[in-house]
């Protein structure tokens, strides 16, 4: 029931009445946002990232597909953090309990930053989850993965960000 609860809220958040939700399209330099990680320290994007590729990716541990996305991730991330990739998982509409059991029991290494109140996702134009944005050495868009992707999705994506 609580992760029922958390789906309902994060999608009435997302999709609640007032102005149209942003769309962020390719081409487009990702917004700037402040989070922090599940350790409590913060850090904003995209000062702390400048001049490296990132992959940010949405996610709740009641994502049906987020689990196995993200462990596919963890492959691509192993293969190329040496060459430079920034993986951050951005929890969207959790507490860091919440978020931190689901990173220690799939076991991801790459850092997980929280959005307890979706506000990142929002700037997004986030709708469902799974989402990912993958985001070139000049904080420009250049891809966007809505829903499931294989690991042969990510790793193609990676590629194209990387010198």
């Amino acid at each position: 029931m609580p992760r029922l609860l958390s789906l309902i809220l994060l999608l009435l958040g997302l999709t609640a009445c007032g102005p149209e939700a942003p769309s962020l399209n390719l081409g487009q330099p990702a917004p700037a946002f402040h989070s922090r990680f599940l350790a409590g320290q913060g850090t904003d994007f995209p000062a702390d990232y400048a001049g490296r590729p990132l992959v940010i990716r949405f996610w709740a541990d009641w994502c049906r597909y987020c689990e196995g996305e993200m462990q596919a991730i963890e492959q691509v991330y192993q293969r190329h953090k040496d060459r430079g990739l920034t993986v951050l998982a951005i929890n969207a509409g959790q507490d860091s309990a919440t978020a931190a059991a689901f990173a220690k029991k799939i076991g991801i290494t790459y850092p997980v930053l929280l959005d307890e109140d979706s506000a990142i996702a929002k700037q997004y134009g986030v709708v469902g989850l799974p989402t990912t944005y993958f985001i070139d050495a000049q904080g420009v868009v250049r891809a966007k993965v809505v829903g499931e992707a294989s690991e042969a999705v990510f790793e193609q994506q990676v590629k194209a960000l990387l010198p």
